[in-house]
């Protein structure tokens, strides 16, 4: 299959390491209009996960992903020089770093990416047989389709704008400041060693009061520098991020009534944007790019049939997080009225509940968790369960003793194992599905074994009689078994490794997948390096 995927963004590049992992055989070409490095904005934020959902599907970018980030603990909202904490942490990295280990891995599979080539007429693309839209929110590609895709933008009311700042933030920082114009806020976080990423935002009417709309690059700075001289400790503010000054722009939620049309599919900001202000962009932009492949390999030989099985599942999910996306630009856009005559600790808790009605109790139990050391406690808590989570995908050397542990050296990762095994070549089953809605939770929990289990001899039958025999399927020594268990949570999503039960050996991998509609955890047993699944019909099953 020959793929043209426009755009070197998240969601392009993404799609093409998936894509080229899943079927080596295809010919993929990424086509991004700017120069290499050069890209629109700062940082990248991201949780455990969009790493979860990484490390599952391709370790080798996710270790290098991760390897270019940067860890923040705790969320402050500054409000007038006093500050309140939202708890939690995350992780951010600089776009440019991010993208670069992205195209590299690309490169290394055998994808070609080019840069400088704008795209302005499709009949060059002529003999693709799939062309990939994920050239962002104002997509040529999706323009030249015309209203094909029913494509419909809505302009946010406050203008932004994507800075810079040499202040190296510990903690994601919501800085509010008071002018006699009005409110001035910013969105702040560390990017890298040296710099953090500071989204600074208002009302359209402070912004016209305070000249910014009229002011040059470097007045403009000095102004906003000065609004936040407390928060940014006097450290400067930085506009340029690829050559040229940044703008003061407005957001626009894209959406689209389908995401694919002949040939071609949106993926990423072309079909669809959510709000900065619920940090949820990359992740829905990965996303998309793994469930395209699986809908692409559910369908392996009826590109229409794949497109619209894509566009059936992971539209529709969409429109939740759209949402909650307009609430919370609404209630920035209305930021003065909630943010005065309050305390940093009631502005805090209105900003935390922006997406639903709060309880009362809930606000004591928020001023409670103020006190330093109830945070002391739950940062600890915190620390504990990113190690947890950390240790369960592989990302770090010590691993509990129940967990099963990474990978062995060597394993094949992201797509399906490699087909081996006795004489006949293995069909890949398709994947279980997720909507691009789900989120990986950190809970665990087992109910028996059900359904069917199809198993092969292995070491571990002697220590663990309860599981099937390999006589029972037939295959040979040194292959592997699969078994399934019912998900205990519903909260239980693709990709998660979970606690082993009691009668699972050591060393098995747990990975939380999803048959009719039905979560279930597949057992994969590991032997000799090998990983084979057999289903009901002899075929391989990733």
């Amino acid at each position: 299959m020959k793929i043209v995927c426009i755009g070197a963004g998240p969601a392009g590049l993404y799609f093409a390491i998936s894509a080229k992992l899943q079927d080596p055989d295809r010919d993929i070409t990424v086509l991004e209009r700017d120069p290499r490095g050069a890209t629109y904005g700062w940082g990248v934020v991201y949780w455990d996960d969009m790493l979860d959902l990484l490390f599952v599907n391709d370790q080798e970018s996710a270790r290098t992903v991760r390897r270019v980030s940067t860890l923040w603990e705790d969320q402050e909202i500054h409000l007038g020089g006093n500050v309140a904490h939202l708890g939690g942490y995350g992780f951010a990295t600089q776009r440019a770093a991010f993208l670069e280990a992205l195209a590299q891995r690309a490169s290394r599979l055998g994808v070609t990416v080019h840069y400088d080539h704008p795209v302005e007429d499709l009949t060059e693309f002529a003999d693709a047989d799939l062309i990939v839209a994920a050239d962002g929110a104002g997509s040529r590609a999706r323009q030249l389709h015309g209203d094909h895709f029913g494509t419909r933008v809505e302009t946010g009311r406050n203008p932004y704008i994507w800075l810079g700042t040499d202040k190296v933030f510990d903690s994601f920082v919501f800085a509010f400041e008071p002018t006699p114009e009005g409110w001035v806020w910013f969105h702040a976080y560390p990017s890298s060693d040296t710099v953090s990423t500071c989204i600074v935002e208002c009302t359209e009417e402070t912004w016209h009061s305070l000249g910014l709309d009229q002011l040059g690059e470097a007045d403009g700075l000095r102004v906003l520098e000065k609004i936040f001289e407390r928060p940014l400790e006097g450290h400067s503010l930085i506009s340029q991020s690829r050559g040229e000054p940044a703008r003061w722009l407005r957001f626009k939620q894209v959406t689209n009534t389908t995401w694919c049309h002949e040939n071609m599919v949106l993926i990423g900001d072309a079909a669809h944007t959510t709000h900065f202000t619920i940090g949820s962009g990359t992740r829905l932009a990965v996303i998309d790019a793994v469930e395209l492949v699986r809908s692409l390999q559910d369908f392996p030989d009826d590109l229409p049939a794949a497109l619209r099985d894509f566009d059936e599942r992971a539209r529709p999910n969409l429109q939740r997080i759209q949402s909650m996306a307009r609430s919370s630009m609404h209630w920035y856009e209305h930021a003065d009225a909630y943010l005065d005559g309050r305390d940093a600790v009631g502005a805090a808790f209105a900003m935390a509940g922006r997406n639903s009605p709060q309880p009362d109790w809930r606000a004591r139990r928020f001023r409670l968790e103020q006190l330093q050391v109830v945070r002391r406690v739950e940062s600890a808590v915190g620390m504990v369960r990113r190690l947890r989570l950390a240790a369960r995908r592989g990302e770090i050397p010590f691993v509990p003793s129940w967990h099963p542990g990474p990978p062995p050296a060597g394993r094949r990762t992201g797509g399906p194992p490699a087909a081996t095994g006795s004489g006949t070549a293995a069909v890949a089953r398709p994947r279980r599905r997720v909507g691009t809605a789900g989120r990986v939770t950190t809970h665990s929990g087992w109910k028996r074994p059900w359904s069917r289990s199809r198993s092969r001899r292995s070491s571990a039958d002697a220590q663990h009689p309860g599981l099937p025999r390999a006589e029972d399927s037939g295959v040979g020594d040194g292959q592997v078994a699969e078994h399934e268990f019912r998900a205990d949570r519903p909260g239980q999503q693709f990709g998660q490794r979970v606690r082993r039960p009691a009668d699972v050996a050591h060393d098995e991998q747990l990975v939380v997948l999803q048959r009719a509609g039905e979560r279930v955890v597949l057992v994969v047993l590991r032997q000799q390096h090998r990983e084979i699944a057999e289903g009901d019909d002899g075929e391989a099953v990733p």
